[in-house]
């Protein structure tokens, strides 16, 4: 074996160690935010107050909001130094418009809009705010409602079997599919790079809904794709999209005659 590709398989491996005690089950809820099984009355207003600002910006007249979900691992035990306040706000899309679609992608552009330009922390972690229809499946295993400050899902401190044999396995196969989105943007083929990057992502994104979907947030592809989240190569590709498409637009200007 080649000592680029030995030295790449360790990097690996060394990385999923660390990344591994960052899924133990802990024994409590994380006490920077709850009390209990409540969260502290100052998160609980200002989450409320992030929520209504990020959603009064939309200019959306008299759309109500139905719930506000506090979601993810800080609504569980399997909380870490990685994890962010996942913020889910409840809407009836057809409230808004029939073409549930074109309400959901509007929503997302606000939503990554809204999360790009603010880096709002509350308790040492990083607020991520996300629109939800009201009829979206959501399987989160921990969902507390801030709106009536009262668990809709109360998580079970368990012990889940992770695969981490598999985990490692899918990790290595789209970790390699990101660097070689990153080769494709280094020679200068900005075009191909771009459609790369947005291929890759959209195989991403599926590859974890089906995880969550027939195996809930302890599933191979979850954790796969929360380890490539962790170790920045999830946040590299998206990288590589902006910069391909600005690339791909960008004009110089005609030299002087």
């Amino acid at each position: 074996m080649k000592p680029l590709l030995e030295n790449w398989i360790k990097q690996i491996e060394e990385e999923l160690e660390d990344y591994k005690s960052s899924f133990e089950v802990k024994s409590e809820l994380t006490p920077e935010i709850w009390e209990g099984n409540q969260l502290k009355h100052e998160v609980l207003q200002v989450l409320r107050e992030i929520a209504k600002d990020f959603f009064e910006g939309l200019d959306l007249g008299q759309v109500e909001i139905k719930d506000i979900i506090l979601t993810g691992s800080l609504a569980n035990y399997n909380w870490s130094e990685y994890s962010d306040i996942d913020l889910h706000i409840l809407v009836d899309f057809t409230d808004i418009d029939e073409n549930v679609k074109l309400v959901k992608d509007f929503f997302d552009a606000k939503k990554s809009v809204w999360n790009s330009k603010h880096d709002i922390m509350v308790m040492g972690y990083e607020v991520e705010v996300y629109v939800q229809d009201v009829e979206e499946p959501h399987k989160a295993s921990g969902q507390y409602s801030v709106m009536n400050n009262s668990w809709n899902v109360e998580p079970n401190r368990i012990n889940p079997l992770l695969d981490w044999n598999s985990i490692k396995l899918k990790y290595e196969s789209l970790q390699d599919q990101i660097e070689r989105v990153a080769e494709i943007f280094e020679s200068g083929d900005f075009q191909q790079a771009h459609e790369s990057a947005i291929g890759l992502q959209d195989r991403i994104r599926k590859f974890r809904k089906a995880g969550l979907e027939a195996g809930g947030e302890f599933s191979v592809e979850n954790l796969t794709f929360k380890v490539l989240r962790r170790s920045g190569a999830i946040g590299e590709l998206i990288d590589i999209k902006h910069k391909s498409y600005d690339a791909m637009m960008s004009l110089d200007s005609p030299l002087p005659v």
